[in-house]
């Protein structure tokens, strides 16, 4: 089983910058997307931003595009997300998950998600002044 821990959270104030680390036991094994959600109360869940680990493709939702970016950290082996210009709208609990197999990248970062294998339990990111 593939074990994920995200980290990073916390509360910054409008046009600040998170950095989202997402830890897995194993990225070295044969997984086809990482993908970062969120869930903001009383909302459904959102794709935000994933990779494919084998072309290194990556998707970002159009309410974060050139403000995020998501990459691989081989030392730590993470996947983190750099949140930059953050915004009140961007406050939600962030989720990170993983899938060993899936469509496009754009196809696996929209609903459904159900081909994700594995679920972190996510962390709190609250933009406020």
């Amino acid at each position: 089983q593939v074990q994920l821990v995200e980290s990073g959270g916390g509360l910054v104030q409008p046009g600040g910058s998170l950095r989202l680390s997402c830890a897995a036991s194993e990225f070295t094994l044969d997984y086809y997307t990482i993908g970062w959600f969120r869930q903001a109360p009383g909302k459904e869940r959102e794709g935000v931003s994933c990779i494919n680990i084998s072309d290194n493709m990556k998707y970002y939702s159009d309410s974060v595009k050139g403000r995020f970016a998501i990459s691989r950290d081989y030392v730590k082996n993470t996947v983190d997300l750099q949140m930059n210009s953050l915004e009140p709208e961007d406050t939600a609990v962030y989720f990170c998950a993983a899938a060993a197999r899936g469509d496009t990248v754009q196809h696996m970062c929209t609903k459904p998600f159900d081909p994700y294998d594995y679920w972190g339990r996510g962390t709190q990111v609250t933009v406020s002044s």
